[in-house]
């Protein structure tokens, strides 16, 4: 499976970021990290594969758990093959490769920016699978070439050699199943995307398909021994729900992402601000409560001799002022210092609108015109409910 992130702060001068994993090298240039919660996985598979080899090959003991192990490692050596195929298919397309890790849920190729198509997205993701069955093809012919079973050493590569045909087969017909976040999923995206110009649209479909194919997993693998009157593995039914829960978290979390995109193209800090009006820093309590009384309901923003917004009035402070004083106080003490920059532009919307604030700290910004007037105050939480669709409660 492959996702596609932006580059890490790293890469954009910021922080370090906490090591996810091991650094396992390069590979035709694209780092290779293993992850941490890769050991869960093996653990789990040598833990439950070990008795089941012991039973079939007594004279093992303890070393069967080794033999486990070493089915771990093939499975693994699978995952990264079939990231490896995004990543070198990707290559063809100039698509910059950040780096493959192999985790817990399998793997994933991170991606930096750049412009996808449907037919070539398509392409990207189902090189995964078909790398798989390339796999179980040669898998098989070394099957095929084996000679009979004389002793418990050929019969462990015959047994391991099996395995790996069948994982194979197994990861690439599952990784085509359509919905996301399986490779399979970029086709229901690549054709929704193709029909209605929208890659999130097609991302929002390939999601739901995804938990249409969870939905079905689930009946598939634990309603149907019921349906034929069969004994329920608790193993089997772990390992579903597991895989289950992964690809309904992906799946929802694809739906999200693309349903925010949707929405970036309609936000821009001219129509999400609240009125503000722009006053020297200089002026008096009265001078702001004069003004105020001709302008309900806007905010007062203060700006320095060269206009750069720099203060904000706060109207719980400002009503603590007696008149008799209103005068004689500056308005500067009665309200609280922006962040350094923390205003925008009317016309910033959009990826430019969330880069911009993601540059600022605070949360309150003013919002300034093409003159450099203020004309609104936008706060960070406006922003966020925009984008994330949520409705902010009532204050």
């Amino acid at each position: 499976m492959s996702d596609i992130h932006e580059p890490g702060a790293e890469a954009n001068g910021g922080p370090p970021v906490r090591r996810e994993g091991i650094p396992l090298g390069r590979i035709v240039g694209i780092p290779i990290v293993l992850a941490y919660s890769w050991f869960l996985i093996a653990a789990f598979t040598v833990l439950v594969f070990g008795p089941v080899i012991s039973v079939t090959f007594p004279t093992l003991g303890i070393w069967s758990y080794g033999i486990a192990l070493i089915y771990a490692l093939l499975l693994l050596f699978s995952v990264l093959i079939h990231e490896l195929a995004h990543a070198l298919m990707a290559k063809v397309y100039g698509w910059p490769t950040q780096k493959i890790v192999l985790n817990l849920w399998g793997g994933h190729t991170q991606f930096e920016n750049f412009t996808a198509t449907p037919g070539r997205s398509l392409v990207v993701a189902f090189a995964g699978p078909i790398a798989n069955f390339l796999l179980a093809g040669l898998g098989w012919l070394l099957v095929l070439s084996l000679p009979g079973v004389t002793s418990v050493g050929t019969a462990l590569v015959a047994a391991l050699a099996n395995i790996f045909v069948w994982a194979n087969f197994l990861i690439g017909a599952f990784n085509i199943l359509p919905g996301l976040p399986l490779d399979g999923g970029r086709l229901v995206e690549s054709i929704v995307w193709r029909i209605t110009g929208s890659q999130e649209k097609g991302t929002v479909a390939a999601g739901w398909a995804g938990r249409v194919v969870v939905i079905l997993v689930l009946i598939f693998a634990l309603g149907l021994p019921f349906v034929l009157n069969q004994s329920l593995n608790i193993q089997t039914a772990l390992f579903t729900l597991f895989i289950a829960g992964f690809l309904w978290l992906g799946a929802s979390q694809a739906i999200t992402t693309a349903r925010m995109r949707l929405r970036l193209p309609e936000i821009s800090a001219g129509k999400l601000c609240s009125p503000a009006i722009g006053m020297p820093d200089d002026v008096s309590v009265a001078q702001v409560l004069s003004t105020l009384s001709r302008n309900q309901g806007v905010s007062v923003v203060l700006t320095l001799k060269d206009g750069r917004p720099s203060y904000l009035v706060d109207p719980l402070i400002l009503a603590t002022v007696p008149l008799t004083a209103a005068a004689s106080t500056p308005a500067t003490a009665v309200s609280h210092t922006l962040a350094a920059g923390g205003y925008v532009p009317e016309s910033a919307s959009g990826q430019e609108l969330i880069q911009y604030l993601a540059q600022l700290s605070g949360s309150e910004y003013a919002v300034i015109d093409a003159r450099g007037q203020v004309t609104g105050l936008l706060r960070q939480q406006v922003v966020v409910a925009a984008v994330t669709g949520k409705t902010l409660p009532d204050v």
